[in-house]
């Protein structure tokens, strides 16, 4: 019982981490603020143009950036992502939008989704599985 509910504080305290960090991201915006840029981020790993959780894989890969993603699956430390990394892995079109909706400059918004995109696949690939597009949608929700 006691690793039990020692999993659950684990589970909770990454949920409150990934809050923390978004606020941090967005430096002195409202909550809700950091609650958008959360749904913006699980956003870009849903999108259908992106190709879901695939479909970042293989860009990553394809931009040589394959250990940095692989890391975030995996059970180890997660590798930092850079501004400049997110841009190219999404294109400057998807963090402008962002961006827009969130109030922050180009360069904000691409440093804040590198904060919180290693996090967020991290949580999303439990035990280092990918999730299955239906799977990926629920576990989105939760967020």
């Amino acid at each position: 019982m006691y690793q039990s509910v020692r999993q659950q504080g684990n589970d909770m305290g990454l949920f409150d981490s990934i809050v923390n960090q978004a606020t941090s991201a967005v430096s002195g915006q409202s909550s809700g603020s950091s609650a958008s840029l959360i749904e913006a981020v699980t956003g870009l790993l849903g999108n259908a143009q992106n190709g879901g959780l695939q479909g970042l894989i293989a860009t990553f890969q394809k931009l040589g950036l394959g250990d940095i993603i692989t890391s975030w699956i995996g059970n180890g430390e997660n590798l930092p992502i850079s501004g400049e990394q997110v841009l190219a892995v999404f294109g400057s079109g998807q963090i402008q939008d962002i961006a827009q909706k969130l109030g922050l400059s180009l360069s904000d918004a691409s440093g804040a989704v590198a904060g919180m995109l290693p996090q967020v696949v991290d949580k999303l690939s439990p035990g280092g599985r990918l999730p299955d597009g239906d799977m990926l949608a629920q576990g989105i929700s939760l967020f």
